[in-house]
């Protein structure tokens, strides 16, 4: 049965979608993933699958993903069932794009790999512009609403000010400013402290929090006791230290513990806790049915107010 009843409207648009995401980022990347190694493609359209049957049918997506391949992938997927599936995807401002012309033409492209007409939402994967500039930009991302191939229009990594200035650009337009897609979890904050939250909260932008697991930190897999191996670019981040992993300790201690009470798992619960700021929805990655599962299982329940609390105070050194 599916789980996914409760949904977020992007921004001030009238697009509606699952308060729970899947980012696809691991789907035929194979730079900083292992696909073709460890998974490949059977592996990820099983979570695909899976996300849908649980009502998890938004899926976050970018050109720059395995260089098109995620969107290949999802395209494929998408012609195998009759569900209405949502797709988000984002076009990356490369040097050489510098008229309006480059912003359609790669959405073109994303659309032919998705094999679709028209996406719920497309966003700046970041804000650079180099010579294009952001008006024309926006301009280009407006004419592509009012042709009807995207919805909504978001923004990745867009700070306070940056927000700002594409909220009014598009406004000159009349077309709101959905979605800034950051990095927002538990263990990151810092959009809390940095003004980006607050300023989505005033113009009424939706943020899509990525890596809300901080890369499995929040699952409870990684501990300074018993830790799983630690493969890719984690072992870059000093997060997975032995003097990092005990930081976090207390965090996962209260995760599990809050889970016990209400038979969740700790990245169940750290997904929740996201999802009770308002306005925030979670796209942690899945790249097994089982992990679709896990995730979708963040959904149908909510953290009481003080566990939000105590997890709030457990992770202030986050912010």
């Amino acid at each position: 049965m599916p789980t996914a009843t409760q949904t977020v409207t992007l921004g001030q648009t009238n697009i509606t979608v699952p308060a729970l995401g899947i980012g696809t980022w691991a789907w035929g990347d194979n730079l900083f993933w292992s696909y073709g190694k460890d998974y490949g493609a059977e592996q990820v359209q099983a979570a695909f699958s899976t996300a849908v049957a649980q009502g998890v049918t938004f899926f976050d997506t970018a050109e720059l993903y395995g260089f098109g391949e995620s969107e290949r992938l999802l395209g494929q997927f998408m012609q195998q069932t009759d569900q209405p599936i949502q797709i988000a995807t984002k076009y990356f401002p490369l040097p050489w794009r510098f008229s309006a012309q480059s912003v359609t033409e790669a959405l073109n492209a994303s659309l032919k790999r998705l094999q679709v007409n028209q996406i719920a939402l497309y966003q700046v994967h970041t804000p650079f512009d180099f010579l294009m500039g952001q008006k024309v930009l926006m301009n280009a991302l407006a004419d592509a609403v009012q042709q009807g191939k995207i919805g909504a229009i978001g923004v990745s990594n867009y700070s306070a000010k940056q927000m700002r200035q594409a909220h009014q650009l598009l406004a000159d337009r009349g077309i709101p400013l959905a979605v800034n897609q950051v990095r927002y979890s538990l263990l990151t904050r810092q959009i809390e402290s940095n003004g980006t939250l607050e300023a989505a909260r005033e113009l009424g932008v939706t943020i899509l929090a990525y890596s809300p697991l901080a890369q499995g930190l929040l699952t409870g897999k990684y501990t300074v006791d018993h830790s799983a191996p630690i493969m890719g670019g984690r072992r870059l981040d000093p997060r997975f230290s032995h003097s990092g992993l005990a930081k976090i300790a207390p965090l996962i201690t209260a995760l599990r513990k809050i889970g016990e009470l209400h038979q969740r798992t700790p990245a169940q619960v750290a997904l929740n806790w996201l999802m009770a700021q308002g306005q925030v929805i979670p796209i942690p990655g899945a790249k097994t049915a089982e992990q679709a599962q896990q995730n979708a299982g963040a959904l149908g329940w909510s953290l009481s107010r003080s566990e939000i609390d105590q997890l709030a105070e457990l992770s202030r050194a986050w912010k």
